[in-house]
């Protein structure tokens, strides 16, 4: 890894699309997820700037790290949420919880707890997808809930790659932030 490079610190971008295979009447949303963390073991963070969704939406949505890097056939080749201690949801590391448009954008920053971009359970190569529904947080009736949180469709994703501090920076300046947190 490069973290040498910067001062110690890894950086991380998914350039979120549209799934090709979005159900009718479902928002195209775009954007980025950008992430940080300090080697080795540092708090990994993630800036959040998603914008498509329509500006009267109160639908909550689901925001998870996907097994798989795969988008070859849009986000269902992702594979299941990434899980890789076994654990029941949302305990998941890369369970972002759900989010609420305003004005038709998403833009928050997050501790992603048990995520790392370092090591034999880095989330680099792996996919963020947005779900067209609100995660239920592991409380539902059925064990649909323990797996995925009933999140629905997927409507959006992208693949987690290397990236040089400058983005993370842009976009922390415009959340508000030094960029340096």
């Amino acid at each position: 890894m490069e973290v040498n490079l910067f001062n110690g610190t890894l950086f991380a971008t998914c350039e979120l699309m549209p799934d090709p295979q979005i159900p009718t009447g479902q928002p195209k949303i775009y954007g980025q997820v950008l992430f940080k963390q300090i080697f080795p073991a540092g708090i990994l963070q993630a800036l959040i700037n998603l914008h498509g969704l329509p500006t009267d939406d109160q639908q909550k949505r689901a925001i998870h790290i996907h097994q798989f890097g795969d988008l070859s056939q849009g986000c269902i080749t992702a594979g299941p949420h990434y899980n890789p201690l076994e654990v029941d949801h949302p305990a998941h590391p890369g369970d972002f919880g759900n989010h609420v448009a305003s004005n038709g954008t998403i833009k928050q920053i997050l501790i992603i707890k048990g995520g790392t971009l370092f090591g034999g359970q880095s989330i680099l190569g792996r996919a963020v997808v947005i779900h067209e529904k609100e995660d239920d947080l592991g409380l539902g009736t059925n064990e649909e809930s323990k797996r995925s949180g009933n999140a629905g469709k997927r409507i959006a994703g992208c693949v987690i790659g290397i990236s040089p501090p400058s983005m993370w920076k842009k976009l922390a300046m415009e959340l508000g932030r030094d960029g340096e947190e």
